[in-house]
């Protein structure tokens, strides 16, 4: 819901309102329902609407609370706001408009920067103090919806995407040559505060920041994950009641929190049917959606997962809708999808998400997703690899993660851009955190509370908020989070992983779609580069743009064009290295080329 902006100054001038509006027009498509601007002294703000809860203009943004003389912008969901509301009014507060957004002004009167602990939600957002001229900022645990950064010694800019910061002007955009070792290492993954440029730096999740009139900054982290046992050891079947209870609970929550109808993106895996089986026992003609696209021919990869889709949609009575996307219209609409990522971001599922979202925003405003549920529940096929291998936790992570290694980077990126091994560095640094029992308790952690944010997470805000649809990942509901990262590591893995869920879907949905093999969003070509696509990306990383750019070392990108598809060119997960090399470039010829 929204995307927001804003400007503090530091000098005591006046905010750019030039740039609150070119910020704010490039925010436009996440809001398409309403937009504002506020000013006061030092601060100027920025709002985007997307209408979903208190469709009326009580509910417009900023929002201005006269009484208390705060004013508020916001980007996200509050599940929990009505019960906060009702003990707020116990305590003597008085509403003007009947949404969330009136609820976070009024929690922080009450209980300072510590509501946000009070917060059951995804949300991003300032609150100015038009007393004290503190603005105060937070992300959620999460960071599902995303808040990104620009100061220097006057003044602080903060936007919903990386993208509205540039349109701002005055950003440094030369290239962090640590957040590359991290995007070409992660697949694509630059966990916060770090972005690829120098200049922008993103909130981390469960963050606040408390910014004082003359500048000074303070920093607190909110929330942080346990993964340790509990001190009563749970039975199997306690877990699983446990699961269930909190899933029930997790789905209510983003069903009620909207005064607008609710839809399910359905891809035919375990998690989303999941999701449609629970809500379908609170919604009679439930919405959902699928998305398929075209074989490339000789077996490369199937790409949709109708048949199991459509097997969902028929077992609960759905108004389903689903579409193919032949390859040429993925490659017609890259070029769309580049233009409106905020950070590079090289998965399938961005051009998935991003045509899909298209469609599905003819039809309703808000939509289930089941991202998450493969790293807060144990899903993918690298987590038994790691924990079946010997040596350190790095040792045992990096070799089924790593796109790549060390000594390969320095192969690929020129002298300018290289640094030491910083990412094995942050890796370790965050698998040996104190707080967790075992190995795999460690990577979960790490998967939830850093590499989920900057990657699924990421895409399924950016994508579908680029046509004004809200995703809400019910699987990520922090307090299920917190449950299965408690839970003994052989329970998730059991059966091929994700146990649970699994275990408290029978009975509920089709035992095809339980036992079927894990699928993936499939978009072969972009997997496996040939034809058209493979012309694509030699243009990109043959043009005069990139090699003036002086990034990669020219052999490297010879010899990944000359064999696109040899095994060596497939990243640990499966990914096109090709492709990683070309969207970077691609994205920043769009983004940070277009806008100098």
């Amino acid at each position: 819901m929204c995307g927001i902006c804003g400007e503090l100054r530091f000098d005591g001038k006046a905010p750019d309102m030039g740039a609150i509006g070119r910020m704010s027009d490039k925010l436009a498509r996440r809001g398409p329902d309403h937009a504002g601007t506020y000013s006061d002294g030092p601060l100027g703000l920025g709002h985007r609407r997307l209408s979903i809860i208190d469709l009326s203009a009580h509910a417009h943004q900023p929002m201005v609370d006269a009484t208390l003389q705060l004013t508020l912008v916001f980007n996200g969901t509050i599940y929990n706001y009505r019960e906060l509301r009702t003990e707020l009014q116990a305590k003597g507060y008085t509403f003007f408009s009947e949404g969330d957004s009136e609820v976070i002004l009024k929690a922080y009167h009450a209980w300072g920067d510590t509501c946000v602990t009070r917060l059951k939600g995804m949300f991003a957002f300032a609150i100015w103090d038009q007393r004290s001229g503190q603005l105060f900022l937070a992300r959620d645990r999460f960071g599902i919806k995303p808040l990104y950064l620009n100061q220097d010694c006057h003044r602080l800019r903060f936007a919903s995407s990386l993208p509205a910061l540039l349109a701002g002007g005055g950003v440094d955009t030369r290239l962090d040559p640590i957040a590359l070792h991290h995007h070409f290492t992660l697949h694509t993954v630059v966990p916060a505060p770090r972005t690829v440029l120098a200049g922008v730096r993103k909130l981390p999740p469960a963050t606040t920041l408390m910014l004082n009139p003359d500048g000074h900054i303070t920093e607190q982290v909110y929330w942080t994950l346990d993964a340790t046992r509990p001190a009563q050891e749970l039975s199997q079947e306690q877990w699983l009641d446990a699961t269930r209870a909190h899933m029930d609970k997790s789905v209510e929550r983003r069903l009620l929190a909207a005064d607008v109808p609710v839809g399910v993106l359905l891809s035919g895996g375990l998690d989303s049917s999941l999701l449609v089986g629970l809500l379908s026992q609170h919604v009679s003609n439930l919405r959902t959606f699928s998305i398929g696209f075209e074989d490339l021919g000789g077996g490369a990869e199937k790409a949709d997962e109708f048949e199991f889709s459509d097997q969902v949609a028929v077992h609960f009575k759905t108004r389903h809708h689903k579409y193919s996307i032949p390859n040429s219209e993925v490659l017609l609409r890259l070029p769309e999808a580049v233009e409106q990522m905020t950070e590079p971001m090289v998965s399938h599922d961005v051009i998935a998400f991003y045509l899909l979202s298209e469609k599905v925003s003819k039809d309703v405003k808000v939509v289930m997703s089941g991202q998450g549920a493969d790293e807060v529940f144990g899903g993918y096929f690298w987590y038994p690899k790691m924990d079946a291998t010997p040596g350190t936790a790095l040792e045992r992570f990096s070799q089924h993660y790593f796109d790549r290694d060390h000594a390969e980077y320095l192969q690929m990126i020129t002298p300018a851009y290289q640094v030491g091994d910083v990412t094995s560095d942050l890796i370790e640094r965050e698998l040996t955190q104190p707080g967790a029992t075992e190995f795999l308790d460690q990577v979960w952690r790490l998967d939830a509370t850093t590499l989920i944010v900057d990657d699924p997470v990421k895409r399924v805000d950016n994508m579908p908020m680029s046509w004004g649809l809200e995703v809400r990942t019910p699987f990520l509901d922090h307090e299920l989070v917190e449950l299965a990262a408690r839970m003994p590591p052989e329970l998730k893995l059991k059966e091929g992983g994700k146990f649970p869920l699994k275990a408290i879907s029978r009975g509920l949905i089709p035992d095809s779609v339980i036992d079927r093999p894990k699928g993936y969003f499939p978009v072969p070509a972009l997997r496996y580069v040939r034809g058209p696509f493979l012309e694509l990306m030699r243009g990109i990383l043959m043009s005069d743009a990139c090699i003036e750019r002086g990034l990669y070392q020219r052999d490297y990108v010879d010899k990944l064009l000359a064999a696109p598809e040899a095994p060596a060119h497939f990243t640990r997960i499966n990914g096109s290295k090709l492709w990683h090399l070309a969207l970077l470039e691609w994205w920043l010829q769009v983004h940070v080329d277009g806008a100098q």
